[in-house]
């Protein structure tokens, strides 16, 4: 009876023992046990802080790691410049600088320096001008301009066959030759690549005034002109305008008053002086200082002028030859050569043959460089312009 009574005494202090423990009292032989399940409670209850904004750059960057710098790029090789086309390539020339004017170095270009002559270019020149298209070097003026005077370059010189020049007061006598139109073919050389064309001078004048057109024609090539207009003195052609047209026109305006040539290229202005004639008018000059006087011109005789292209000024200097025989299409010629001296080693030759039956007017011109490059003109037809 007395067990049954103490019974449920021992069942509660084992429930009582049981609910000690679950209500997580310590035990000091035991390690405290984590709350879990309290602390779970908690957190589901707290409200966790909104998390701070990125920065832009942040928001934007894909990731945290640096940007890699970019890959330099590879250079390319510079391709070599094309040809240019045969009426665009200038035709070499040395520059003798003129008295009175000082060089203007000009910054380098990729077409500066010897270039080989091209066929219409060199026929170009041949007929009555020097192509003078790219960069080369001119003579400028000086600051201002000034009467001639010793020491100063003179517009045109005569020298002796034993170099004694002509005293600057003697007056030349001039006769310019008729009106003429004169037909050439054109054969010759560059690069290796024989070519023909034909070439047309056209000469006119009257009522104190002139023109001269010249023009080489190429097939397939195009074509290149140039032109000569001006006054007629004293002193014979006087050129006002000189014009260079292939793919582009050039001019050149001869200021005599001012002593000064302009240039459309843009390239200083060059000293000029009475007597100076441009790249086309020289030959006409030549023509009519001969038709004039030949005996004042004995084989020998040097003379010299002031040449201007549509780029710069130089000095053209031609020496009298002989009499000759030509076998030319027109039919037989005789002609006096004269010849273009040479002003350095890399200038080119250059002939010119005035025939005195038709008052010196030029019958055959040849050009020559030392690579073998050459243009050689000669008259097929002579007719009223």
């Amino acid at each position: 009876m007395t067990r049954r009574r103490g019974l449920p005494v021992v069942t509660a202090a084992v429930l009582a023992g049981h609910a000690l423990l679950l209500l997580g009292l310590p035990l000091w032989n035991v390690a405290p046990v984590a709350r879990t399940e309290v602390a779970a409670m908690q957190t589901r209850a707290l409200a966790l802080p909104q998390p701070p904004a990125l920065p832009p750059a942040a928001e934007s960057a894909p990731s945290a790691r640096p940007a890699a710098p970019p890959r330099p790029r590879r250079q390319a090789a510079p391709r070599p410049a094309p040809e240019p086309a045969p009426l665009d390539t200038p035709i070499r020339e040395t520059v003798e600088p003129l008295a009175g004017s000082t060089a203007a170095p000009s910054a380098p270009s990729a077409q500066e320096g010897a270039t080989a002559d091209a066929p219409a270019q060199a026929a170009a020149e041949a007929a009555g001008s020097a192509a003078s298209q790219e960069a080369a070097p001119v003579q400028p003026a000086a600051a201002a301009a000034a009467p001639a005077a010793e020491g100063q370059a003179r517009g045109m010189e005569v020298h002796a066959a034993d170099g004694t020049p002509m005293p600057s007061g003697d007056a030349l006598p001039i006769q310019l030759p008729d009106p003429a139109r004169l037909s050439f073919s054109v054969t010759g050389q560059a690069k290796r690549f024989d070519y023909s064309a034909n070439a047309e001078l056209v000469w006119r004048h009257a009522n104190g005034q002139y023109q001269a057109s010249q023009e080489v024609s190429l097939f397939l090539l195009g074509s290149r002109s140039q032109s000569s207009e001006g006054r007629i003195t004293d002193q014979g052609l006087e050129p006002g305008r000189f014009e260079d047209k292939a793919r582009k026109l050039q001019t050149a305006q001869l200021d005599f008053g001012q002593q000064r040539a302009h240039f459309s290229a843009g390239t200083p202005d060059a000293v000029i002086a009475p007597g100076a004639q441009d790249r086309l008018s020289v030959f006409l000059q030549l023509s009519a200082l001969l038709g004039a006087a030949p005996q004042r011109y004995p084989q020998g005789t040097q003379i010299g002028f002031i040449t201007v292209s549509a780029r710069r000024a130089d000095r053209w200097t031609f020496r009298v030859g002989a009499m000759e025989t030509l076998d030319l299409p027109a039919g037989s010629l005789q002609a006096l050569r004269l010849d273009k001296v040479r002003q350095g080693a890399d200038d080119q030759d250059a002939s010119l043959w005035l025939a005195p039956s038709l008052q010196y007017l030029p019958v055959r011109i040849r050009l020559a460089q030392d690579n073998g490059d050459f243009a050689d003109l000669q008259l097929k037809s002579r007719q009223a312009p």
